[in-house]
Order: structure tokens, then sequence, then C-alpha cells
């Protein structure tokens, strides 16, 4: 019977793998499977043209750099650095914070939350190391690994903008000469109509119809990562099974002996006879690479297996193909118009059919980094490098196929301006190089502090990791530094924008934290001066939001200095994400009691990982409630936390409490939105939810509690305290929120104005805090504070 529900679940696993595997080739290798639409486009032809051997040298070069970079460093040795599943550069960099201690950011200060950690992972604490001991000790290096790590996510974002602009519109010149040599044949007598048909295909087809294209690309998005794949998986398929033959029938047509001229001998030949025209080819070169990144940075809406099964038995091989043949067409038509083309290598009879399939795999190949782009900002997000925007989870079974529609629009904005603005190949394909290797080189840096730090290896692993890889990408990249004047400035000015809007939200957010921490009063202050104001307790129950996770906010004390009343029951609720992708239930809630009993005053830490939308959900409160109630239940027999005289934090929510919590009850009178509606999406839409409640129209189903049937069985005082809690509950509850605004001290320097500066403007526009919008405005009570830094 246990093998044949072993058989049952492997059979099962093979078919999953096999599905994702499927989905894989419309989602993550669209773009490496795309990129010979440009790989020799982008490249001069008056460069190509002066002697075919120039031509074997760069496939030569194609070949060794898809093999090593693509096939070698992520197959086979980047894909293993995931984290928990999770992958892409803000990954590498958690597992770094995890390993060695150069956390910067201001959820890695919390001493509990450190120390709480720790106790989860002692097991995975490494052993001491030189290394470790010194990235540790010098704060210079951990700057520079958050620099890197934005750089890198920057980086990624500047892809996102670029690739679907370089995609589309080189499909759409490509179509635009098939158009054109199609119209030819039919006009032959008429010379002036050839070139009138020519110009006009030339002005309003290829910058037109890609704006076409990637308006209805960015707008497909909000189906999710599944459906699309599903749609896109055929089309890639097939696009690459295409121009895998047609490669194959140019092999056999213009030059057999192509295939020879992978030899690395003519690699060595092309550095022997170097010159400037000829390392600008490199940044073309690269190219070929483009969306290799995407394999790591989209672990998270797939599995490692069918990630590199999908590359080493479709992709790797069917693009060699495409290349090969594509090489042996150019050595042999050197004067040929725009022979560095792909449309003039099909034959002429294909011509109809790769117009059809070249605009629709160009729009499904900028799909692997705008995945990708959407992974990288949902980690930025919970590390607080990246302001709020809405995150909609789109699978049920995979945490990691987001959309995020703010960004989406920014990206299709940004990509129309670049296809519009340049409207040129070469310069776009320059921008996007750049991108590329700029991305290539921090995961190559990062993953050697990986291979020494988190797998320890001996540093001599871990440098010829750096060395090898990192000196094959720095010369591309000295290569795509020399086309700067040529379109790659563009991506120095998305950089520049983006970085700057990170390094400020993480600023902000930082100095924030830090006046909070700075300007908090002990809870003894709340016990102590209670009976000298005469502080007066009201029915219902108060939620405290605030970052810090010991004393009590300034924000609150400033309230109940000049109100003396607060609720029978405080819940100080704190969220505080952690360098883990996914936190599970059994280790997400953390409960404490502050004060005596007869105060009812709690702390509750809410951790997540940075793929975690806990806050997202409509039962929050409710899991609030129960958890106290357990904290409850389970004090009684928790012997250090009766004798501990500071707060002692509980995990809650994987302990046997035997039934003495409280037990939910539906109202059945309330309408509408059930329970299982929210568990059935993987996200509502806090506007959504926000406009409901405020009109009235709708309202989240209110869940009620009761005590369980064996209560009279229970401890007299904890009885009471539970039903105190019930009676709180249905009181109804209040929510206290801070909103800290930062104000610059005088004389200040411009750099620390700058970035306020932008941190307000940011802090305006972007959306408010995922709790504040599921709160009724009526039982919402902001009190402002001004933080002077």
């Amino acid at each position: 019977m246990d093998s044949h529900h072993f058989d049952q679940d492997k059979k099962k696993t093979w078919k999953q793998t096999f599905l994702l595997s499927f989905q894989i080739v419309g989602i993550v290798y669209g773009q490496l499977s795309t990129a010979p639409l440009y790989v020799f486009g982008t490249m001069r032809g008056i460069d190509l043209a002066a002697d075919e051997e120039v031509v074997y040298e760069l496939f030569s070069f194609i070949f060794w750099t898809l093999t090593i970079i693509s096939l070698v460093k992520y197959s086979s040795i980047v894909l293993k650095a995931d984290d928990e599943g999770e992958g892409g550069i803000v990954a590498l960099y958690s597992l770094l914070c995890r390993n060695a201690k150069v956390g910067l950011l201001p959820c890695d200060r919390s001493a509990n939350e450190v120390m709480l950690y720790e106790e989860k992972s002692s097991s995975k604490i490494k052993a001491d190391s030189r290394a470790r001991r010194a990235i540790e000790k010098h704060k210079i290096c951990h700057y520079l690994l958050l620099f890197l790590a934005l750089f890198g996510s920057c980086m990624t974002i500047g892809d996102a903008v670029l690739t679907p602009a370089l995609s589309v519109y080189s499909a759409s010149t490509g179509v635009q000469r098939s158009l054109t040599d199609i119209l030819k044949n039919i006009f032959a007598s008429s010379q002036h109509t050839q070139d009138s048909v020519s110009n006009a295909l030339k002005t309003y087809v290829p910058v037109p119809s890609a704006c076409v294209i990637l308006v209805g690309l960015f707008m497909l998005q909000h189906c999710g990562t599944r459906k699309i794949g599903i749609m896109f998986g055929p089309i890639i398929t097939a696009w690459l099974l295409f121009v895998a033959a047609v490669g194959t029938y140019n092999i056999f047509k213009w030059d057999v002996k192509i295939i020879y001229k992978i030899s690395p001998i003519y690699i060595y030949k092309f550095i022997t006879k170097i010159d400037i025209p000829r390392w600008r080819l490199l940044g073309s070169v690269i190219l070929c690479v483009a969306g290799s990144e995407a394999m790591f940075a989209d672990l998270g809406h797939f599995s490692k297996k069918s990630i590199k099964i999908t590359f080493i038995c479709l992709i790797y091989p069917l693009l060699l193909l495409c290349y090969a043949g594509q090489a042996a067409y150019i050595s042999k038509n050197l004067t040929a118009p725009d022979f560095n083309h792909l449309s003039q290598s099909m034959p002429d009879r294909c011509k109809h059919l790769y117009i059809v399939l070249s605009l629709l795999s160009s729009a499904v190949g900028s799909q692997a980094t705008i995945t990708a782009c959407f992974s990288i900002i949902n980690q930025c997000l919970a590390l607080n490098c990246f302001p709020r925007v809405k995150v909609i989870h789109t699978s049920k079974t995979i945490n990691g196929q987001i959309y995020i529609p703010d960004v989406n629009w920014l990206l299709m904005i940004f990509s129309l301006t670049v296809t519009i603005g340049f409207r040129d190949i070469v310069k776009i394909g320059n921008a996007t190089a750049l991108a590329i290797i700029c991305g290539m080189l921090v995961t190559t840096s990062l993953m050697s502090l990986i291979i020494a730090l988190y797998w320890e290896k001996d540093l001599m692993v871990s440098a010829c990791f750096l060395v090898c890889f990192g000196f094959l990408e720095a010369a591309y990249l000295s290569a795509c530094l020399l086309q700067f004047h040529k379109g790659s400035w563009y991506l120095v000015v998305l950089l520049a924008v983006s970085m700057t809007v990170m390094l400020s939200w993480h600023y902000g957010t930082m100095k924030k934290y830090k006046f909070d921490l700075q300007n908090k009063v002990s809870t003894e202050w709340l016990i102590d001066i209670s009976p000298g104001l005469g502080i007066s307790r009201v029915p219902g129950i108060g939620f405290i939001y605030t970052d810090i996770v010991a004393g009590i906010p300034a924000f609150f004390s400033h309230f109940i200095t000049n109100l003396p009343a607060f609720h029978q029951v405080l819940i100080l609720v704190s969220f505080k994400s952690i360098p883990v992708p996914y936190v599970s239930e059994s280790e997400r809630y953390l409960i404490g009691r502050i004060g005596p009993k007869d105060y009812k005053i709690y702390r509750c830490i809410v951790r997540s990982g940075y793929c975690d939308h806990i806050r997202d959900t409509g039962d929050f409160e409710e899991k609030i409630i129960r958890s106290i109630g357990e904290f409850i239940s389970i004090e009684q027999n928790d012997i250090e936390s009766m004798v501990c005289p500071d707060e002692r934090m509980i995990f809650v929510g994987h302990r046997r409490v035997d039934g003495n919590g409280l037990v939910p009850l539906d109202d059945l009178d309330s309408s509408s939105m059930g329970q299982s509606q929210v568990n059935n999406e993987s996200q509502i839409s806090p506007v959504d939810e926000s406009l409901e409640s405020s009109s009235g129209c709708k309202k989240r189903k209110k869940v009620r509690f009761m005590l369980p049937h064996n209560s009279p069985k229970m401890q007299v005082s904890v009885r009471k305290e539970l039903l105190d809690l019930i009676d709180a509950r249905e009181s109804g509850s209040a929510y206290f929120l801070g909103q800290s605004h930062l104000v610059v001290r005088d004389g200040s320097n411009f750099l620390k104005r700058f970035l306020i500066m932008v941190y307000r403007f940011s802090e305006k526009n972007c959306r408010e805090p995922p709790v504040a919008l599921k709160i009724p405005h009526a039982a919402l009570v902001e009190v402002g504070v001004i933080c002077t830094i």
C-alpha cells in the first residue's frame, strides 16, 4: 500500500514538473529564446562585413558565453543558492544577512527578533571564519552589500523596461523588412512605387506596431503567471522549433563546417586582432544570455528541477542550432542588404510564418524580465527598500506568483518612451546589454560570498568563482561601456531614478524607526502613570500599531497624556520582516504580556518573510485575538513566563492547548464576504475593500468568539480573562496609528535634505499601509508626530 502511494506521489511530482516545464518556456525562457532577433541585428554591418572570419569568431564567443554563463554559472551553480525556494539578488542578500551579521535594515535591529530567530536557526549557524569576522566587523562592508543588492535590483527593473522595447521593436523591424521584400516582388515593374512603399512601411510599421504589442503585453499581466505561461508556452515552443529548423536548413545550405567554429581558437584569433570596433561587438554578443538572470530571479514562480530540465533539454540545443544557422548565412552573404538581421536569413517560403511567430514571440520574450521585476520589487518591499505598492497573488499553490499593477503600468510607460524616443534597435540593445551584464556582475559578487559564508567552501573556491566568471563579465562590461553615448546612457538615467527612490525610502524608514526607538517610553511608565493621571478604561479593544517591539511608542504616550483614557484591553501590534521567504503559521505570532494581569495589556509581534503578505488578509484581526486567547490559556503552564521579570514572548499557533483557547463563531446576521471567499482569493484589493466598508454596501464578516465546551475545568483567573477578552471584542475595536512627519533640521547638508524630500514625495504618492486600508474610518485614530532629524 505504501509502495502504491509512493508511486502515485512520484508520478504526480513528475507530472507537475512537466507542467511547470511547459509554463517555464513561456515565462522564464522567453527572453533567451527571442534573443536571436537582436544579437547579430544590433551589430554594425560595417564591422561584420570586413571578413567572414569575424563572423566565425563571434559565433565561437556566442557558443562559449551561452555555455559558461547560462549553462554552467546559472543552471548548475547559482540555482543551488535559493533561499527556501526564492531566487534573485535580494534572496542572495537575505542569505548573507542570516549567515553573517551584515543587515542594515530597521527590521534587523530588533534584539528580541534576532534572539528568537537565532534560537530557531541555531542549527544553521555557520562556523566562525576569518572572512565572516572581517565582513561583520567593518561597517563599510554592510553598506557595500546593501548597495550591491539595491543596484542589482535596479538593473532588473531597467532590464524589465528595456527588454520589451528591444524584442518587440526588433520583431517589428523584421516584419517591416519581410513585408518590403514581399511587396517588391509584387511591384517589381515600378521602382518609384517600390521606394514609396518601402518608405511608408518604414514609417508606419515598426514603431506603431511595437507600441500596440507592448500595450497588449502589459495589459495581459493581470492574468497571472500560470495563465500567461499556458498562453505563451506554445508560442515560444513553436518559435524555438521554427528557428532551430531554419538554422539547421541554413547550416546545410550555406556552411556545414560552421559547427567546427565553436573552437576556442577563434576566440584567441579575435583577441589577437582586437581593436575598438571589434571589441564593441562583444556588447551585442552578451545579449545572447539575456534572460539568464531570470532563471534565478523567477525561481519563486517555479521549481529548480523544472527550470534546469527545460534549459538543458530544450532551450540550449535549439538556440545553438539557431545561432549556428544564422552565422552560416551571414558568413556567406556579407554583401546582402541587412544581412545581419534574422529576418534576412529566412527562406522565402518561410517569411509569412516568420512574420506571425516573430511578432507573437517578441511580446512573450519580454515576460521573463517583467516577472523577475515583480519578484524583486516584492522582496524589496518587505525589506523596506521600496515605496508601498499593491501586490496581488495570482496563484493559490505557488506563493511566488504575483502581479504588481502600479509597477506594471510604470514599466509600460517607460518601455513606450524608449521605443518612441530611440527608434533604433542598436541604441536600445546597447542599454539592454549594459543592464544585463551589470546584474550578472552583482550576482557573481554576492555568490562568491555565499560560497564562502553560507556553503562554507574554501576561500580559494570562492575566489576562483569570482575570478573566472567576474573576469568574463568584466570584459563584456568594458565593451558595453564603449557604447555609453549610443543608448547606454538611458540605463544610467533609469538607475539614478530608481536608486534614488529606493535609497531615500530606506533612509527615511530607518530614520523614522530610530526616532521611535529614541523617543519610546518604558512599559513601567504606562503602569505607573495611570493612577496619577486618573486614566479611565473604556469598553472595547484598542489596537496600537507600532514598529518598535519593546516599550510604548511615543505617539501613544502623547495621546494618553492629553486624553487620559484607553480601552479595557490593549494590544500593541508590531510587524517584523525577517530575512527568510516565508514564516510558518506556528512561528508567526509572538505574544507577551505587559504589566500585571489586571491591566490586560498585551504585545503581539507578527513575524513575516519577505514573500509573505500577512497584512493583506481580511481575517488578520481575528487571528490576533485568537492568538491572545491561546496565549492566555497556555501562559499558566509556561513556568518561565511566570517567573521572568521582563516581558516574555511566547510563540502561539503550534502548541496544543486542549481546546482551552477561544472558539470562533460565524456571525450569521452580518453580510456577506465569507471566510471561504477570503481564503479562495489569494489577495483582496485593499482599495476595493476600503471603498466597500466606507460605502456600507458590503461588510466583511465579523467573527465572534465563545469559550470552549470544557471551560468549567479552566482556572478561574484564565476563564475570567478570556471572558473579558470576549466582552471587549463584542464592545468594538479602535485602532491607533502614528503618523510620523519627517522634518530636516536647519543647517543640514543638501544630500540629507534631498533624500528626505524624495521620501516625503514617495510617501505622499504611494499606497497607504495595508492595515490602514482595512480599518473602518470611524474606528481609526491617527496621532501625528513630528520627527526632527
